[in-house]
């Protein structure tokens, strides 16, 4: 398979998750978004960083870039989708996934290693951990806050759409263990169907030895097994 990791003006975790996909023997490349997405195409991941350096809002000006229909169109046919942080942005604003991403509760930018909880480990992003299991991941975000309407927020929750939340090293979730004040705590989710999900914290940051954890590594497994 192929997985597109399409790079807007501002991506800048693009070639670090070609870099991850490739040592885990997935053949991954860079598509600009301009260019349209290969025919091969099995898998797209929708990188982090400053797309169009985040005017209007984060990843509201990517979400209207001519590609993102393609996106969809292929995660209509079931081809796995992911985006992380900026792409979750992105993910969020096309409609892949409910809810939105907005500035975080401190109005700070935050780089800092943070504890989640594993809600969900029966979708093709999780299935390589334990429900309940507790991982350690990177966040480098200033609109990280996961908002959504109360009533679809419960939604979620009862179809089991929540992969990750914000917690401790010990699995707690509390409003201390939130970094960004995103309701329930939520770090993931996916859409309607679970070959498509967002989340804010950067698997492929923890994914090599080389990078001191490969705590992500499994995350990105939803590509190698698909």
């Amino acid at each position: 398979m192929t997985v597109a990791v399409i790079q807007f003006g501002g991506s800048n975790c693009d070639r670090d998750t070609v870099q991850a996909l490739t040592a885990m023997g997935v053949d991954a490349e860079l598509v600009w978004h301009e260019d349209g997405l290969p025919a091969e195409t099995s898998g797209v991941v929708l990188p982090g960083g400053f797309s169009y350096g985040d005017y209007l809002r984060a990843g509201a000006m990517a979400a209207r870039s001519p590609i993102m229909d393609e996106v969809r169109e292929l995660a209509e046919e079931e081809t796995p989708v992911l985006g992380i942080c900026n792409g979750a942005q992105i993910g969020c604003e096309s409609a892949l996934t409910p809810g939105a991403f907005t500035t975080n509760e401190s109005a700070r930018f935050q780089c800092e290693h943070v504890y989640l909880r594993v809600e969900n480990a029966d979708t093709p992003w999780t299935r390589a951990y334990e429900e309940g299991e507790v991982v350690e991941f990177p966040i480098a975000h200033g609109e990280g806050r996961f908002e959504i309407e109360d009533e679809r927020l419960e939604e979620l929750e009862e179809d089991d759409r929540i992969l990750f939340r914000y917690c401790d090293g010990d699995g707690n979730v509390t409003a201390d263990t939130n970094p960004n004040g995103s309701k329930h705590n939520v770090a993931g989710v996916t859409g309607e169907d679970d070959h498509v999900a967002v989340m804010m914290p950067h698997p492929e940051r923890v994914s090599l030895p080389e990078l001191g954890s490969t705590d992500g590594r499994g995350v990105l497994t939803g590509f190698a097994e698909s």
